[in-house]
């Protein structure tokens, strides 16, 4: 019963949820990006190239005959893709760099030490009395 419990508290504080929404959030981000790669980036980056098209660049590797299709090596796909983790990890990166930003300050607005307590307060008031009387 114990491992039921403490699944049922892991389940229950959320995590499980957060990981959820994090992965739908990721897939999703994953396709918009894959569309600005494919329907944005490459089609210029093809034109400068002379009206390349990336997805379509193969190495034949096996030409197609009656019964079987080509095999190919799709290396344009390939560089898409590169392209597209290469978006992604920069994304990853500023949203990464933000969040050490805003934590660093954070830390350095709550690094200030805290007031001492009144009555430490009220004690050096009495030493410094005491020293300037004596």
């Amino acid at each position: 019963m114990g491992m039921l419990k403490e699944f049922q508290d892991f389940a229950v504080k959320g995590n499980v949820v957060d990981m959820a929404v994090g992965i739908i959030i990721g897939g999703a981000f994953g396709t918009i990006v894959k569309s600005l790669v494919s329907d944005i980036i490459m089609p210029p980056i093809g034109i400068m190239m002379g009206g390349l098209d990336f997805s379509k660049l193969a190495f034949t590797l096996k030409a197609a005959t009656a019964e079987t299709e080509a095999v190919t090596m799709n290396y344009g796909m390939f560089i898409n893709n590169v392209i597209s983790f290469l978006v992604v990890a920069w994304a990853v990166f500023m949203l990464v760099k933000a969040m050490n930003s805003l934590k660093k300050k954070e830390e350095e607005a709550s690094s200030e030490p805290p007031a001492p307590p009144k009555s430490e307060v009220l004690l050096e008031e009495i030493r410094d009395v005491l020293k300037a009387r004596g």
